[in-house]
């Protein structure tokens, strides 16, 4: 029974707080710090009854640790913004050192690749988009920025299946 919900536990906290993050970063531009607080403070709770090493455990803050100075760095160059930053630590703290963190991190770049040039594409096209009427969120078509919490979260939703902590989850491990 205990398995089951630090499964279930698994299986939801990490996706939700990535699809609330992402939603709130294409609605509003921003993502919310308790959302970075909530994936930190649930993998500290759910780690140790995961049968995950101390050593393993400590990994995974580790991978947090490192992405988040490469963050800092681009966040220091005005290069990523603040909320970005403090998800993606957050979010490698579930992954750790391994391939699937690199995975992740792959996908982000591409997908944020991707997304950067189609909201460009986008506001070139603002004037045509509000002639057709086609609904879209005004921070979008208006700030200098690229809400990159939506690469950010499909990235973990294509990645999170490989992570250690779900093939745990579901007994693959």
């Amino acid at each position: 029974m205990e398995m089951m919900m630090i499964s279930a536990a698994i299986m939801v906290i990490f996706p939700l707080c990535m699809a609330m993050a992402a939603c709130s970063d294409l609605l509003t531009m921003t993502i919310p710090n308790r959302l970075s607080v909530v994936l930190i403070a649930s993998f500290t709770l759910i780690a140790p009854f995961t049968g995950l090493s101390m050593h393993e455990i400590l990994m995974h803050f580790a991978a947090g640790a490192a992405v988040f100075i490469f963050c800092f760095i681009l966040f220091a160059f005005n290069v990523m913004g603040g909320g970005d930053a403090k998800i993606l630590t957050a979010s490698a703290i579930w992954f750790g050192f391994n391939d699937s963190l690199v995975a992740y991190l792959a996908y982000v770049s591409v997908l944020g690749g991707f997304l950067s040039l189609v909201i460009l594409m986008m506001r070139s096209q603002h004037n045509l988009i509000l002639a057709y009427g086609i609904p879209m969120p005004q921070t979008m078509m208006h700030k200098k920025k690229v809400p990159y919490g939506i690469a950010i979260g499909a990235a973990a939703f294509i990645a999170y299946p490989m992570s250690p902590l779900v093939k745990l989850a579901l007994g693959l491990s």
